[in-house]
């Protein structure tokens, strides 16, 4: 296939670009941990690649399948924080791995245009190639793996003005629950909330808010998981502007399958400036919680905290990367490869006024005391 510019994706293969130490952050010294490998995902000079949080990503084994923005760098004279050019083709990538992010190829998402239509009601969401996609207040559903995409679809609520980021749990064949972001009352962003079905979509007859309506800055792009016990955890993106700006990652659980919603803990009470970084959740085979982010302060890293409790109380951070060109990073995903390793998902630049671009970081777990 080939870019709005004429270039072939095609045969597009990535090589691991840098090895570095995980070092995990104290008062005192930075401990080197473990070597994390970097590998860049899409590079190209000129483009601005980004936000793979905001477009999704999905797992089967080894296979890893993630979204991303991609534009062009804005010209110098007309840069700020996202140096991504207004006036220039922008389109949606797929990005998919086959050996656990090691290499990738690239493509168009190729989602569908056009009028949202009624959600179906005739598709088994655990069917073996299912997967879904929600972008504002529409929805795309696959069949195969991401390879092909039915839509738009109109998500449930719609009313709600949603900022919609895929965030969902397959609970059965009829049952889905999905995390959303919708406005708040006074039509800015925003409030986490969660809706569920368990009628294939023919009716969406749960909507429960996940905590307060925030009094100033915003609570949003929900990151979940599903414990063991069927206990629901959701970190958010929150900003709190009174009296300045605080960015922080806040965390609910829900111990009656979405009903209700209770704080549990702040994993992480200082994300930087810059409006912060959004959170990415992830319960490991061993038991613990991970959540990793971007914390775009000074010296600009990509970090990680633990949890062995279930998320009631967190350890130190752990820095994955540090040292960006800009503050214009993150927007992780995380999963977890069957041998154990975690694969992080971000777009970075090396260099100031320089493209960005996404890469993964292959990293083990640290032992946590």
């Amino acid at each position: 296939m080939m870019d709005r510019c004429g270039r072939s994706w095609l045969g597009f293969a990535l090589m691991i670009t840098a090895i570095t130490p995980i070092t995990a952050m104290t008062n005192d010294a930075a401990v080197t941990v473990e070597n994390a490998e970097h590998v860049k995902v899409f590079h190209e000079k000129g483009r601005f690649a980004g936000w793979p949080a905001n477009n999704g990503i999905w797992q089967w084994g080894n296979e890893i399948l993630v979204g991303f923005s991609l534009g062009f760098l804005a010209p110098p004279e007309q840069r700020g924080l996202h140096q991504i050019d207004p006036g220039r083709p922008q389109s949606l990538m797929l990005a998919r791995s086959v050996d656990g992010g090691e290499t990738w190829s690239l493509s168009e998402a190729g989602y569908p245009e056009g009028e949202p239509k009624p959600f179906p009601t005739d598709i088994a969401f655990d069917a073996p190639g299912f997967t879904l996609n929600a972008r504002g207040g529409r929805a795309f559903i696959s069949l195969d793996r991401g390879r092909t995409w039915q839509g738009p679809f109109r998500l449930p609520f719609a009313d709600l003005h949603l900022r919609a980021r895929t965030d969902y749990h397959v609970l059965g064949s009829k049952d889905l629950i999905l995390f959303l972001t919708a406005q708040k009352t006074n039509d800015r962003e925003g409030r986490p909330f969660c809706a569920r079905t368990r009628t294939g979509g023919r009716y969406w007859n749960q909507l429960a808010w996940i905590g307060p309506e925030p009094p100033s800055g915003y609570s949003i792009m929900p990151s979940s998981t599903r414990m063991p016990n069927g206990d629901f955890l959701v970190a958010l993106r929150r900003r709190d502007n009174d009296p300045v700006e605080h960015n922080f990652i806040e965390l609910f659980r829900s111990r009656d399958g979405g009903l209700s919603w209770q704080w549990l803990a702040n994993p992480v009470e200082d994300t930087g400036g810059y409006s912060g970084n959004p959170p990415a959740m992830v319960h490991l085979a061993d038991g613990h919680l991970c959540i990793t982010y971007a914390n775009r302060n000074e010296p600009r890293t990509l970090r990680a905290v633990f949890s062995s409790n279930e998320g009631v109380t967190w350890g130190q951070e752990y820095v994955l990367r540090r040292g960006a060109g800009e503050p214009d990073i993150g927007y992780t995903r995380t999963v977890q490869r069957p041998d154990g390793k975690l694969v992080t998902i971000y777009y970075w630049l090396d260099e100031p006024r320089s493209e960005r671009f996404i890469t993964a970081t292959i990293w083990s777990v640290p032992k946590i005391n």
